[in-house]
């Protein structure tokens, strides 16, 4: 049973993470790790934290020569802005007067929810782990369990659908996923120049105006094996696993799977994908003429493309604030205002990379088993042949 979870605030002194579960015997390639946490700093729109922080993963456990011993696995990834807070935000008593308050709750943020929640007379505390700067830590860990996923064939990417008004009307093939990620800069993540180039106009108009914008990523993985998930559980259904995942990024209110806001205002003749029977290619001699399912049908990947799609609503802290209260006074004032991004879309989908490479990974060894990769593979190989067969 793969496990994890994370740990740490926005200007503590570092973020954790705990992964429990991967097998004895993968290979770690770091750089691809701090590859993966660069990729999520990157994207146009975001606010000044990036320019402070270098993210890197220190791996304190459960790697030993390059190589996972099946022991839980942790990284810290340190916060350089520490040097900056440590008097305002100290694991000690400290000098209380020191300590930066946040004076008024941001409409749209865990704010005043997690003020009343946890009975804290201000945000503070709220927002120092609300903050998406936690997802850096899912991050790590999913650029592992990418690794893991690797080994069985299995490549996780994103790309950015739409940012303000701007959309992609096309579905985008893996192989123009996989050159868009070759790029050693990136702007918006968008698979069409000249759609990213008004995307970028949409974010130079909010940047003006002290706004901010929301958009939509798309998760694909490629080459999944039908059979990952099952339909006999609530809880054990692929396509609710993958739903919660993303949907537990911070600003993601909407989560899609294959073509399913636009099948509900369809008829059925025209959604579902018709079954073929062909030469061999794949895992099976099975194919499908589209692949709006989304690579999922009944709870279960199906053998096509998994292409998740995460409906992220605009930041929240604005430069130009809304209506709020004072949390002492109870009196109207502005929101409070804490340096933040205008546009995290990109940013939002590398995460999003993460949380499904995670779950994709659990539902594989659920499956395949194995205390080693060597066991791993073996099973996994075992099983499409038994596909090839069949």
């Amino acid at each position: 049973m793969l496990r994890y979870f994370t740990a740490g605030e926005s200007h503590g002194e570092a973020l954790v993470a705990f992964l429990s579960g991967i097998p004895a015997g993968l290979e770690i390639d770091q750089a691809f790790v701090d590859r993966e946490l660069w990729r999520r700093q990157q994207g146009y729109g975001r606010g000044g934290r990036m320019k402070i922080e270098t993210d890197s993963a220190r791996i304190l456990s459960g790697v030993r020569h390059g190589r996972t011993i099946g022991s839980p696995i942790s990284i810290e990834i340190a916060n350089k802005d520490w040097k900056n807070w440590q008097e305002a935000l100290p694991v000690a008593s400290g000098d209380p007067a020191k300590h930066k308050r946040v004076a008024s709750p941001r409409p749209g943020h865990a704010d005043l929810a997690g003020a009343l929640k946890y009975n804290f007379p201000e945000a503070r505390y709220v927002l120092e782990r609300a903050s998406a700067r936690e997802s850096a830590s899912r991050v790590a860990i999913g650029a592992i369990a990418k690794l893991f996923l690797r080994e069985l064939g299995i490549g996780v990417l994103s790309h950015v659908i739409t940012v303000g008004g701007v959309s992609l009307t096309e579905v985008v093939s893996w192989d123009r996923i996989s050159v868009l990620h070759q790029q050693e800069k990136i702007l918006l993540n968008c698979a069409d120049p000249e759609a990213e180039q008004r995307m970028k106009d949409e974010v130079d108009e909010v940047l003006r105006t002290g706004d901010s914008l929301g958009g939509v990523f798309e998760v694909v993985a490629h080459n999944v094996p039908p059979g990952l998930g099952t339909y006999v559980q609530w809880d054990e259904r692929l396509d609710a696993l993958l739903a919660a995942a993303v949907m537990s990024l911070q600003a993601v209110k909407a989560v899609e799977i294959g073509s399913g806001v636009a099948a509900a205002f369809a008829v059925g003749s025209t959604v579902h994908d018709e079954i073929g029977y062909a030469a061999e290619s794949g895992f099976t001699s099975f194919s499908r003429a589209h692949n709006n399912a989304g690579g999922i049908e009944g709870g279960t990947s199906n053998g096509e493309d998994i292409r998740v799609r995460g409906y992220l609503k605009p930041i929240s802290t604005l430069r130009r604030p809304l209506q709020s209260v004072d949390f002492s006074t109870r009196e109207p004032v502005k929101a409070a205002y804490e340096r933040s991004d205008v546009c995290v879309v990109p940013a939002a989908g590398v995460a999003a990379e993460a949380m499904v490479a995670l779950s994709l990974a659990r539902c594989a060894l659920e499956k395949f088993g194995g205390d080693s990769m060597m066991e791993t593979n073996r099973n996994f190989q075992g099983y499409c042949q038994q596909l090839k067969n069949y």
